[in-house]
C-alpha cells in the first residue's frame, strides 16, 4: 500500500498541462476542489468525472499510475461509506436489530466516495505535472502580497514544497525498513489492532532517524550552495503566462459554468 501513494511525484511530459504556468495550475486546482462540493447531482458528477478523465489523458500521465494513487484511500472510503449508510436517517432500505440502512445514507456514501476520489486525482495532477522548483515559485508568487506584512513568503513556499516533495522518499524509506524488519522475523500482519500498531514501533524509530538525517543533509547541501532564503535571490526562469494558461482557464471556467447551469435546469 505504501508504494501506491503517488502524490508528490513529478512525471516529466510535454503536454499543455506541463507547459502551463504553476500559478494557473495552483489556482485552478483549488477552484476545482471548491467546485466539487458545489455539485450535488449524479449528472454533475458524471460530467466532472469525464472532464477529469479527459484532463488525465491529455496530460499524458499513465492512467494506471493515477489509479494506483487511489488504492491507499479505498479502505477509508469504504469505512466512511458504511458509517454514512447506517447513521443517516431517511427512508429505510432494510433493518436488522439496531442497524438500519437508508436511501439517504447510501446516496451520501456514494457522493462522498466520488468527491474524495476526484479530489485526490485533481490534487495529484498538480504535482504530476509541476516540478518542485516551479511549484515553489508559483506558491511564492501567489503569496507575494503577504510580503508587505513581513510574512516570510519564500520560506513558507519552500517548506511546503520540500514537505510535498519528500512524501515519496519517506514512503520508499518506510517500505525498505518494513522489508528489513520482516526479514529479521518481525510480524506486522498478525494480532489485533493494538498489537499491530505496537509492531510498527521498530519501524518508526529508524524512520524518524532517517528523516532527521535527510533533513540535516539537505540543510548542509543548501548552505554549501550559499542558500540564504529570498534575500538577493534571482531565478533563471521567470514565470510568465502563455496561451496554454488562457486556454486551460477558459476551458475550465466554461465547463464549470455549463455544469452548474445544466445541473439546476435538468435537475
Amino acid at each position: 500500500m505504501i508504494r501506491d501513494i503517488t502524490i508528490g511525484q513529478y512525471v516529466p511530459g510535454d503536454s499543455m498541462l506541463h507547459k502551463s504556468d504553476p500559478r494557473t495550475k495552483i489556482i485552478l486546482t483549488f477552484v476545482m476542489m471548491i467546485f466539487i462540493f458545489m455539485i450535488n447531482t449524479y449528472w454533475g458528477y458524471l460530467m466532472l468525472t469525464l472532464f477529469t478523465a479527459l484532463t488525465v489523458v491529455t496530460s499524458n500521465i499513465p492512467v494506471k499510475f493515477v489509479l494506483k494513487g487511489l488504492k491507499p484511500v479505498i479502505f477509508i472510503v469504504i469505512f466512511a461509506g458504511v458509517i454514512n449508510m447506517f447513521t443517516i436517517g431517511g427512508r429505510t432500505i432494510f433493518e436488522w436489530g439496531f442497524l438500519r440502512m437508508t436511501y439517504e445514507g447510501v446516496d451520501t456514501a456514494i457522493k462522498m466516495a466520488i468527491r474524495l476520489f476526484l479530489l485526490i486525482i485533481i490534487a495529484s495532477l498538480l504535482t504530476y505535472t509541476t516540478t518542485p522548483i516551479a511549484l515553489t515559485d508559483g506558491i511564492e508568487k501567489l503569496l507575494g502580497p503577504l510580503k508587505r506584512l513581513r510574512v516570510p513568503v519564500h520560506e513558507i513556499a519552500m517548506m511546503m514544497t520540500i514537505a510535498l516533495r519528500f512524501i515519496p522518499t519517506l514512503l520508499e524509506e518506510t517500505d525498505k525498513i518494513i522489508k528489513a524488519q520482516s526479514s529479521r522475523g518481525a510480524d506486522f500482519d498478525s494480532g489485533n489492532l493494538i498489537e499491530r500498531a505496537k509492531s510498527f514501533i521498530p519501524v518508526l524509530i529508524p524512520l524518524f532517524i532517517s528523516a532527521f538525517r535527510r533533513a540535516d543533509e539537505l540543510a548542509t547541501a543548501m548552505e554549501a550552495r550559499c542558500y540564504r532564503g529570498s534575500e538577493g535571490r534571482t531565478r533563471m526562469k521567470q514565470l510568465s503566462l502563455t496561451r496554454y494558461d488562457f486556454v486551460a482557464t477558459a476551458i475550465t471556467v466554461v465547463f464549470m459554468a455549463w455544469v452548474l447551469v445544466m445541473q439546476y435546469m435538468v435537475w
